[in-house]
């Protein structure tokens, strides 16, 4: 009897599906990090399936539609009312640091959260159990369900927002009940299947919005600006990229300017809010055409590269709601080209608050560009005297140290050399950040240029820099050409009349810096004078911060923990300081405990303490050790791709999308074709072979572990410059060749699981349910072990891991197992 394959397939495809909502849930109403904590944690559900299949087998065999049919249900419901649950819970991830009882708090989201994947893991656990002869056609199903679930909710965030689409998510799981039921067809089961399609319609029509409505946390800053008597949200728009919030403050007048000069005297014009989940503002502002109301702009550190440069053409990245195109069109550009991420956001500006903005982004001398910034200057030809890279994420974001965990390659060395090899001769690259204390961002941009600038052969890079800061902003200049004695004193000109601090210009003297935001002392300008001179390196190494110029190969920018500076982090925190400092590292590493420790629990512990394994004590721990590998070496590699794909495809939410989708279709396809080669190099003789007497005969889990070494040593070597020259290629051209590249290194991937799986069952039928807990714990530990290591050693190195890991586990199961297969007791 086959089974329920199609009921395999819909409730994979949720279960993918409610991943990615989540973490969209999550980004929004607390911080994107601890939302992928969540999810990881939350998928020990399928290390505690395998103990829970392997305690009560012989039960849920005998019911297995009725077992399946009830999980599936149990996966949609707790999935919904987990989230209703941990919306009212007060969690503050900002807190988490010095709070106790915010752990407690993350420990019951983990709880709510480990319910609904433990139920579908039940699901798919129980397949494999009650049909080892189908294991290839079921990890197959799984997978492809898995992969279409990746891709389908990316499309549906497009047309729902987060909350509905949750729901709409969820009603996959009775769907998938109602599909189990019937594949006994029989009178009795009819009834029960008609109910549970019943409850999916209800679950995809939403529920009421008391329940699933968004609460976003109290400490964000939309949460804070609504606060204010008489503000009002005029706007709100949700796709993939985020959920843009358009905000009216009658009473307290939004006042957005980054790091105005305390001297200036001019006064903003109305401004509307925009945050982006949660998170902000920026501003739109009331334009009627006349470009005198923007003069306050000119008082900012984004304004220094106009004073250099005369009617310049200008590109944007990152034009939000228009104030940096605005900055250029005050200072007389020729030609603004503005790139912005969010197409939502672009027409809200362009269309719903056209007449506001006073046609910012329809004027003749203005483009709007709707790409991801890196992505549109590698695929341009043009040349630009001015690039702007403005504020991209929140100052609250930025000062909780919550960017630490994430990955940008806005502001690595290649991306860095792809600015200014755009730029006209004697063009400027200004890129602004927030100013921190102790200084990290700032002065790690300032090695990162200094780098790209050395990569590119240019001598003495030091020349062509300058950086200068405000009170709560910095902005670094890298000029295409050496600074001039004109361009010297309008840097100081304009410094000087702004009340602004020099922190680095080509032969400043010390008396120059700390005039006007005094700090105790000259921190920033010992720090940029210390990268500019010969002695880099050795400062790089001896400061407290990692201020290692960011990779693609290692694009965590905003990472600067070091382990040497954690008893002054710990110090810190009993004073109440801690949020001024980077944790994301270290809660992220806590993450892995606290995973290791659970996974002990649900896995390691039952599996020592259960008395009923068969087999003996070194087959038991074979295949413990093997699929533990090959579930590490899956998402070392799957996470490396999504890395490398994103820098290809130039958008993070579609490389997602099909990077995952393409895995797990042709991983599933891979297993599909698995037990055929399996069987066909087993009934060849061992004498054929082109090469006779000098090779012996392999099995198919060699010759798949075979081809996954040889494609990603290959792809490491041969991709980064062969997507540097189809760069320029079009969307749809750059995914389906995603795809080609992505198919046949998944294809081989999709193997070592089901053939070790189905010789587990044919010999050691007891432990089929083991393999598969472990294998998923092993999903868990990856999830936040790869971005640790990565953070270390990078993502070429991670790729390298993995395939020492699947030639370990094809060693591991090369010789026979001891034990004949025997009846569980």
């Amino acid at each position: 009897m086959s089974p329920p394959l199609p009921a395999i397939a819909v409730l994979s495809s949720g279960v993918l599906a409610s991943e990615v909502l989540l973490t969209r849930v999550f980004a929004i109403i607390q911080v994107h990090h601890f939302a992928y904590m969540v999810i990881s944690i939350a998928l020990l559900g399928y290390g505690a399936s395998g103990t829970f299949i392997a305690l009560f087998r012989e039960r849920l065999e005998a019911r297995f539609p009725e077992a399946y049919a009830a999980n599936a249900t149990l996966f949609g419901l707790s999935m919904v009312a987990g989230f209703a649950i941990a919306e009212r819970l007060p969690f503050n991830a900002a807190a988490l640091v010095w709070d106790p009882w915010q752990l407690l708090y993350l420990s019951v989201l983990y709880a709510l959260f480990t319910v609904p994947f433990f139920c579908a893991a039940n699901c798919v656990g129980l397949a494999f159990v009650c049909f080892p002869d189908h294991t290839g056609r079921v990890y197959r199903y799984d997978l492809v369900g898995a992969g279409a679930g990746a891709l389908g909710v990316v499309a549906l965030l497009f047309m729902l927002f987060p909350s509905p689409a949750l729901c709409a998510v969820a009603a996959l799981g009775p769907l998938a009940a109602a599909s189990a039921m019937l594949y006994r067809s029989g009178p009795r089961r009819l009834r029960p299947a008609a109910g549970l399609a019943v409850l999916a319609l209800a679950l995809a029509g939403g529920l009421p919005a008391s329940l699933t409505e968004l609460r976003l946390s109290e400490f964000k800053s939309l949460s804070q600006a609504l606060l204010v008597p008489g503000t009002e949200i005029v706007a709100e728009t949700s796709s993939p990229l985020g959920l843009v919030t358009v905000v009216r403050s009658p009473t307290i007048p939004f006042r957005y300017a980054l790091g105005l000069s305390l001297a200036n005297t001019q006064e903003p014009p109305e401004q509307l809010g925009v945050f982006v989940d949660g998170e902000g503002p920026s501003a739109i502002n009331r334009f009627d055409g006349g470009l005198e109301p923007f003069g306050y702009l000119d008082g900012t550190t984004m304004a220094l590269p106009y004073h250099l440069v005369g009617r310049p053409k200008v590109l944007v990245l990152g034009a939000g709601g228009g104030a940096d195109v605005l900055l250029a069109l005050y200072h007389g550009a020729s030609r603004v080209d503005a790139v912005e991420l969010d197409p939502n956001l672009i027409r809200l500006v362009a269309d719903r608050f056209a007449a506001f903005a006073g046609g910012l982004y329809g004027r003749r001398d203005v483009r709007v560009h709707a790409a991801e910034a890196r992505g549109f200057v590698a695929g341009t030809a043009a040349r630009y005297d001015i690039i702007q890279i403005p504020l991209l994420d929140a100052f609250a974001t930025a000062a909780a140290g919550t960017l630490s965990l994430s990955e940008s390659t806005l502001y690595t060395v290649e991306a860095l050399e792809i600015y200014l090899s755009h730029l006209a001769p004697d063009g400027m690259l200004a890129i602004t950040r927030w100013l921190k204390l102790p200084p990290r961002d700032s002065l790690k941009l300032f090695a990162t240029a200094l780098a790209a600038l050395e990569r590119m052969g240019v001598d003495a890079p030091e020349r062509r820099l300058a950086l200068l800061r405000s009170w709560n902003t910095t902005t670094l200049l890298v000029k295409n050409g050496a600074f001039t004695e004109p361009d010297l004193a309008s840097i100081r000109a304009f410094a000087r009349s702004r009340s602004f601090d020099l922190v680095y210009v080509p032969g400043m003297s010390p008396r120059e810096a700390n005039r006007y935001n005094i700090l105790s002392e000259p921190y920033f300008f010992e720090g940029a004078a210390a990268l500019a001179g010969p002695e880099r390196a050795s400062f790089i190494e001896r400061y407290k911060f990692d201020l290692r110029p960011a990779t693609d190969d290692r694009p965590y920018f905003f990472d600067f923990f070091r382990w040497r500076a954690l008893d002054e982090l710990l110090e810190l925190r009993a004073q109440g300081g801690a949020a001024l400092l980077d944790w994301g590292y270290l809660l992220l590493f806590a993450t892995l405990l606290q995973a290791c420790v659970l996974s002990v629990a649900l896995i390691l512990l039952p599996l020592w303490i259960w008395r009923g394994a068969p087999a003996p004590g070194r087959d038991r721990r074979r295949v413990f050790a093997y699929f533990l590998a090959v579930g590490f070496a899956f998402f070392f590699v799957e996470v490396a791709s999504i890395q490398r794909f994103m820098l290809f495809l130039s958008h993070p939410v579609y490389a997602v999308a099909v990077v995952l989708s393409a895995f797990l279709v042709f991983a599933g396809l891979g297993s599909g074709i698995a037990p055929r080669l399996a069987r066909r190099l087993e009934r060849r003789p061992a004498h054929d072979s082109p090469w006779p007497g000098r090779l012996p005969p392999v099995s198919a889990l060699e010759v798949a572990v075979a081809a996954i070494a040889a494609l990603a040593i290959v792809y490491l070597l041969a991709l980064p410059p062969l997507f540097r020259w189809l760069m320029p290629l079009g969307d749809a051209s750059k995914i389906a060749i995603a795809i080609v590249f992505i198919a046949p290194l998944a294809f081989w991937m999709g193997m070592p699981f089901p053939l070790a799986l189905e010789r587990v069952s044919k010999r050691l039928p007891a432990l089929v349910p083991w393999a598969w807990g472990v294998n998923g714990c092993a999903s868990v530990l990856s999830a936040v072990l790869a971005t640790l290591l990565a953070m270390n050693i990078g993502f070429s190195a991670v790729v390298l891991l993995a395939v020492a890991l699947y030639v370990l586990a094809a060693a591991i199961l090369h010789a026979p197992f001891e034990s004949a297969a025997r009846p569980p007791s």
